[in-house]
């Protein structure tokens, strides 16, 4: 055997099986959105959860959508942008922006397919505690061997976020 394989090729199959089946999803779900709603995988995600909190900060939609806050910046920045989400100072603070859905992003809501993503949340979510903890540390550790762990994690399928990547910044 080279040295790239191990001595443990089921569990190797396994595991990348079950990544092909999460991406292979994740992307399916991500071009049934484009086709259906015209948005990306990451734009859909982040309007039906904002949908789920009208009036949620940056921060609490980074929160809720387990992304980090400039990753959902970028994505709710396109949003605005196509009227589909509203940015208005908070009644209680105005230091603090609030977004909301526009008449028209809720609209689109409604005919749009679910998210991968939140079915993808949901499920990690069920898992016992034991079990994420462990998929957690796993996780981290196999970033970690392909020299990922240092790269800025973006949502799924954030066209943004590619487009940045390919000009060297970061989305």
């Amino acid at each position: 055997m080279g040295a790239h394989t191990s001595g443990r090729p089921h569990e190797t199959r396994g595991i990348l099986d079950a990544v092909r089946r999460i991406v292979r999803e994740l992307h399916e779900s991500s071009r049934a959105a484009e086709k259906q709603v015209g948005l990306s995988g990451a734009q859909l995600f982040v309007l039906q959860t904002l949908g789920e909190c009208p009036g949620a900060s940056l921060n609490d939609l980074a929160a809720r959508t387990h992304t980090h806050q400039s990753s959902v910046s970028t994505v709710v920045a396109k949003l605005v942008q196509r009227g589909l989400v509203l940015r208005a100072p908070a009644a209680a603070d105005a230091r603090r922006l609030e977004l909301r859905l526009s008449a028209e992003g809720r609209r689109l809501v409604t005919r749009a397919p679910d998210a991968a993503q939140t079915r993808l949340i949901h499920a990690i979510e069920r898992l016992p505690a034991s079990r994420r903890r462990t998929l957690a540390h796993s996780m981290a550790a196999l970033t970690a061997e392909m020299d990922l762990a240092g790269q800025a994690p973006v949502m799924f399928f954030d066209e943004t976020a590619r487009g940045a990547r390919r000009r060297g910044t970061h989305g």
